[in-house]
């Protein structure tokens, strides 16, 4: 019944999927009950001010714990946490392995023997051993190598409110990381990488630069020549990735025949990445081409959206700022799931563990509350993403179903999120948790594949893998589906599932979303060649992979957030332009809505369809599409 029933954008507006509020609503005081347990049963101080191995809290007196020796000490003028082994990780336990003490000041230079950690301790007044030993008794009792730090102890400085000292050396963060990577099994390639990374930092923070430069642009650019944009970037992109492609063959041709028997092993590592560069650059510019040739059809609709969709921005200019809004609310967000997630860390009574020490653990269901908060930050990250959506389609939405322009809402973004709070929430309730049962078995699946990394066999890594790609395709499906739904809901004031059902209708019958992703390839692979051709300076000293990952990376991500809410606009005025052709043809009583851009697309599309009809075969139904 819903496929055969009138839309009636904007005429009629109702609660949708109450029960589904109503369950996002019980599940947010589950999050609230979580913070309040755990700030009132952690210890603040604890998380702030830190604490020593025996349980005793920086920067004030603290109680006896039962059996455990210099705890319940009066540390008020000890005020920082200080590890005498800072960069011995315990990878599986997730924590420092090192001895904990409470200290004045933490060490601005670095202090090379035993002899120097004394001076230390009888200029600063902060002892760096542990408590039972006198700063008398560091170069002569036989235990201070055991209770002192490991030396040559590093330059520390401490964190900003949370009074732990930190190393500034970066050849203590290389150990941190080649405890966390663990599928490097050389560590001299570790080092090479992040040796790679600090030489070439200038670089990487130029292009960086340049990425966002050049997003800025397309921008602006795309507001102003939306007719011509699309084969604009269909012309550059298939240069850059021609150009690209030869360059890259070019580069390797010429480094293997300079190439001498005593160059370095950097030299060979670049020579190398140079030739899976080169590879990848090919193999990506086939694809490409294939799905610039599928696509080619389209290209007039593109053409057509696209100049709709810059008087959408003309009309509605704050629309751009809609990234902004949510990326500063996801931050407010994040910034608390974090700091209640620290104070559960905080939760628990002292027990003394098998090295004698103290640690602070929950007992019985308790300790199971932080999977429920691991959930909550996925859900409700989805649904202030689904909230963006669904603002921009209602926005969207009234502009495209108003037929006299000059009578828009003040500010439809406002009426947009007017019309969400009070009709919608429930539906962006639904949609976010069905994109999170899909992320929470991906992400599942992605710890055991990472704990299990070594251990399991080919079969098994390879089925893992097949999972976690299969869950991710799924996840980006449903995605397009729910945001083209929350489209269905601002224009019919339907409910979810009968919204995604009409809206994959549509969508079935056409296909449309390359325009802004050439747009993004373009941003990448310009930033990417622009680093090669920088960092082929430095060929032989400078290893490649981990800068121009990072430069690439860094460039997609910004041109994502630049250009998603104009690929936004784009799918909700495709999903409006379908709507309309399908339910009205024109005639008096059933006049279009779309702009005159669009009409004439229509027209074209009918002409060439009566043409190809005439001349029979193929092409007609190729054709019949919109």
């Amino acid at each position: 019944k819903s496929s055969k029933r009138e839309w009636k954008p904007l005429e009629d507006h109702s609660c949708t999927d109450v029960p589904w509020l109503l369950l996002f609503i019980l599940f947010c005081v589950g999050m609230g009950f979580i913070c309040g347990f755990s700030v009132a049963t952690g210890a603040a101080a604890r998380l702030l001010s830190g604490y020593d191995s025996y349980g005793n809290i920086c920067g004030q007196k603290n109680v006896k714990v039962e059996g455990i020796i210099n705890s319940g000490l009066d540390l008020t003028h000890k005020k920082y946490v200080f590890f005498l082994d800072p960069c011995n990780i315990d990878l599986v336990r997730q924590r420092i392995k090192s001895l904990a003490l409470c200290v004045s000041t933490c060490p601005r230079k670095e202090l090379k023997t035993l002899a120097d950690i004394q001076k230390f301790a009888e200029t600063n007044g902060s002892t760096l051993c542990s408590y039972e030993l006198q700063p008398s008794e560091y170069t002569t009792d036989p235990r201070a190598p055991k209770l002192c730090p490991k030396y040559p102890v590093p330059e520390s400085a401490p964190i900003p409110f949370f009074h732990r000292c930190a190393p500034v050396n970066i050849s203590c963060y290389a150990k941190f990381a080649e405890a966390l990577i663990t599928f490097v099994s050389d560590s001299s390639v570790l080092h090479r990488l992040i040796s790679g990374v600090m030489t070439s930092k200038e670089i990487i923070m130029g292009l960086c630069l340049l990425s966002l430069v050049l997003s800025m642009i397309l921008m602006v650019i795309i507001r102003y020549i939306s007719r011509v944009l699309v084969w604009i970037l269909t012309i550059l992109v298939i240069l850059g990735s021609l150009g690209g492609t030869g360059v890259l063959w070019w580069l390797y041709a010429k480094q293997r025949i300079s190439a001498s028997a005593d160059e370095t092993q950097i030299a060979k590592d670049n020579l190398q990445a140079l030739l899976i560069y080169a590879i990848s650059a090919t193999v990506f510019t086939v694809i490409l081409f294939l799905i610039m040739l599928i696509m080619r059809k389209r290209v007039a609709l593109t053409i057509a959206l696209f100049h709709v969709a810059g008087k959408v921005f003309i009309h509605l200019p704050l629309l751009v700022f809609q990234p902004f809004w949510t990326f500063f609310v996801l931050i407010l967000f994040w910034t608390y799931w974090i700091t209640v997630l620290l104070f559960l860390g905080t939760t628990g009574s002292p027990v003394p563990n098998e090295e004698g020490f103290v640690e602070f653990r929950m007992a019985g269901p308790l300790k199971y509350m932080w999977w429920y908060h691991v959930v909550g930050l996925i859900w409700i990250s989805e649904f202030i993403l689904a909230c963006q959506q669904m603002t921009v389609a209602g926005a969207v939405v009234t502009y495209y179903f108003t037929r006299e322009k000059r009578n828009l809402p003040f500010t439809p973004i406002l009426a947009s999120v007017n019309r969400l709070v009070c009709y919608h929430l429930g539906t962006v309730a639904k949609g976010s948790f069905i994109i999170t049962l899909v992320k929470i078995p991906r992400m599942i699946l992605m710890y055991i594949h990472t704990q299990l990394k070594g251990k399991e066999n080919a079969c098994a890594r390879c089925m893992l893998k097949a999972c976690i790609c299969c869950l991710w395709c799924l996840e980006k499906c449903l995605t397009y589906l729910n945001q083209n739904a929350y489209t269905a809901t601002a224009i019919n004031s339907t409910n979810f599932c009968t919204s995604a059902k009409d809206a994959f209708v549509i969508l079935v019958e056409n296909a449309l979303r390359v325009a802004l992703f050439l747009g993004k390839v373009l941003i990448v692979c310009s930033t990417g060649l622009a680093g090669i051709m920088l960092l082929n300076y430095q060929r032989d000293y400078t290893i490649w992979v981990l800068p121009l990952i990072i430069v690439c990376l860094f460039a997609f991500l910004v041109a994502h957030c630049f250009l998603s809410i104009y690929e936004m606009v784009v799918d909700v005025l495709f999903l409006c332009f379908a709507i309309d052709t399908k339910y009205n043809d024109g005639s008096p009583g059933r006049e279009f809505y779309m702009d005159k851009v669009l009409m004439e697309f229509v027209e074209n599309s009918r002409k060439s369809m009566k043409e190809a009809g005439r001349g029979g075969g193929a092409e007609s139904r190729e054709l019949k599409p919109m």
